[in-house]
């Protein structure tokens, strides 16, 4: 009776032959799910290039992101090139727009390149983070737009030790000269002895009594602009009445030329180093019930002469002299590129043709005819 009892008991806890093969088949399927899951995951991850970068994301991890591996089948010998273009910013102005845009053309998939640009935001401190992921994912070459001159020898140190040459464009930088292959942009001192030299022909023998609203101040186009202003002032017995740097604000581009309009009514010089500055300044001159431009107003000198500018120049004549600080510098960049994968030589600076525009000679083709 005993052995019985233990016997049932015993049995009640054994899976009949019935529940065994339905747990079986369970822990199967799970498995083979779970298998499927991750085997799809990583198939993905090393197959699709990835479409969007979620806003949340910081500036190293979209580096690293769109630099991820895929696989294409080609050899290496038809690989394309890989570029990592750190922008400084992508929205600051017409001219940065142009310039970002010029980069693209230059270095599209057609002509050999993956490029991948990223948006300093006009912060140091973000572009090196853009550069540090360029590196990281190991790009053919870095291409930079830099916020700032200094503070750039630790990533540039990073790049060398990886075998990157960097390029950099359009503002200059205070690093050694081994640690980067070029810089490719405007000879700004060149064009501010251009606008001296186009007002000293247009003023003549008069009297110049002048303010200028510089950029940002110890930047590459503000010091080469300004040592032009200084020299000329000096060589012609001009006044140099006031400077100020408002770094491309419109509204207080307007506000601190309304104040000098009243500190110096008889000036008759305005010189500004942004375009977009142009409307604002325009409108506090007459607002102040003088004239600006033409023959008989206060001359205006603006430098970058995009399409708005001149156009304005054009139809107004309110803008006496415009000198051109040509952001076009894609096809320098793709040139240097190529000579460098050739073995080539590369000269440590190379300008770009800049163009000084007078509103007598200025056309609606001249105008259309541009690309910013």
């Amino acid at each position: 009776m005993k052995e019985e009892n233990m016997q049932e008991d015993f049995g009640e806890d054994v899976p009949t032959p019935g529940k065994k093969k339905k747990w079986l088949l369970v822990l199967v399927a799970c498995v083979l799910a779970a298998v499927l899951f991750i085997g799809g995951y990583l198939l993905r991850g090393w197959t699709d290039p990835p479409q969007t970068i979620a806003p949340t994301m910081s500036p190293i991890q979209q580096a690293v992101t769109q630099f991820s591996p895929t696989i294409t089948g080609e050899p290496e010998s038809n690989r394309l090139i890989r570029i990592g273009f750190a922008q400084c910013d992508l929205i600051e102005s017409d001219r940065r727009k142009a310039n970002t845009m010029s980069i693209q053309n230059a270095l599209n998939t057609a002509n050999g390149y993956e490029l991948i640009v990223a948006d300093g935001q006009n912060d140091h401190d973000i572009q090196l983070l853009n550069v540090a992921g360029f590196i990281q994912q190991g790009a053919d070459y870095i291409v930079i737009a830099p916020v700032q001159e200094n503070g750039w020898d630790a990533v540039l140190q990073q790049a060398k030790g990886a075998g990157i040459p960097v390029i950099f464009v359009d503002r200059t930088v205070n690093a050694d000269d081994d640690l980067y292959v070029t810089w490719i942009g405007s000879d700004f001192k060149a064009g501010g002895i251009k606008a001296m030299e186009w007002l000293e022909s247009f003023i003549d023998s008069n009297p110049v009594k002048a303010v200028y609203l510089q950029g940002v101040l110890g930047s590459l186009p503000q010091v080469g602009r300004s040592v032009a202003f200084d020299v000329a002032c000096v060589a012609n017995g001009w006044e140099n009445l006031s400077g100020m740097s408002v770094d491309g604000d419109a509204a207080q581009a307007k506000e601190i030329v309304a104040d000098w309009l009243e500190q110096f009514p008889d000036l008759n010089v305005v010189i500004f180093e942004d375009d977009n500055m142009s409307s604002a300044t325009i409108q506090a001159i007459e607002e102040a019930g003088q004239m600006a431009g033409g023959n008989d107003g206060i001359t205006i000198i603006s430098f970058d002469a995009n399409r708005r500018s001149l156009q304005l120049a054009l139809d107004t004549e309110k803008i006496n002299c415009l000198v051109e600080s040509n952001p076009l510098q894609g096809p320098y960049v793709a040139d240097v590129i190529q000579k460098l994968e050739a073995g080539e030589t590369i000269p440590k600076t190379i300008f770009v043709d800049d163009a000084v525009f007078d509103w007598r000679g200025l056309t609606q083709t001249i105008i259309d005819a541009r690309t910013y």
